[in-house]
């Protein structure tokens, strides 16, 4: 699956010529975590949540209000931002940003074509969406957890059990372990899979887990 299939488009941004204030109005009216900052249409820095808050007086300020607003309308963006920020292409596949995210410790990546023109935004969020979705976990049918050997041609024999029920495979998902044994989810949209099981059973697999969705 691609990051644009993914990414939240057009996302809420900043200039480096704006405020912290800016930046805490936009977060509380849409409900966001992060801001890319963008200058003539040019992705050039980051501001998260945190970096407000870090960069904001501590509730344990002697400072007025008045003063704490003052000092916040004053503070410019690019003062705080994270300058340069990892970015990742529309057309980079989700686990390269999962890869990037996680190497380089970061909640988030801005979507970037040719230029550095933002064109969106991929966040931790997104890609366990995505997870969720490429396993199936909330559409209607069974997932069976198969134990199996790990060797050539055990996919297709367990493809060939499942279509002699007439089962449509929605989605697969293998978990290998270190005992040259792997755990295969196989997702169908059937309920009834009794006959399945059997049949699995039968042919030296072993099922570990079902669930289903009504």
């Amino acid at each position: 699956m691609f990051v644009r299939r993914k990414m939240t488009s057009n996302p809420y941004t900043v200039s480096p010529s704006q405020t912290i204030l800016d930046a805490q109005e936009l977060i509380a009216k849409h409900g966001v975590k992060r801001l890319p900052v963008v200058k003539n249409n040019k992705l050039v820095g980051l501001v998260t949540n945190r970096d407000i808050l870090r960069y904001s007086p501590s509730k344990a300020t002697s400072l007025s209000m008045g003063e704490i607003s003052y000092l916040l309308a004053k503070t410019k963006i690019s003062s705080i931002m994270t300058k340069n920020p990892i970015s990742i292409s529309p057309d980079s596949l989700l686990e390269e940003a999962a890869t990037l995210m996680r190497e380089n410790d970061v909640g988030c990546l801005p979507v970037v074509v040719e230029g550095d023109r933002l064109v969106g935004i991929i966040t931790e969020s997104n890609l366990l969406d995505a997870f969720i979705e490429l396993l199936g976990f909330k559409e209607p049918g069974t997932r069976l957890t198969v134990e199996a050997v790990d060797a050539p041609g055990i996919l297709s024999n367990l493809a060939g059990i499942y279509g002699e029920h007439d089962a449509n495979i929605t989605h697969v998902a293998i978990y290998r372990g270190n005992n040259g044994k792997s755990d295969v989810v196989i997702g169908t949209n059937a309920l009834d899979t009794e006959g399945i099981e059997n049949s699995l059973q039968d042919g030296g697999y072993k099922v570990v887990y079902k669930l289903q969705n009504k």
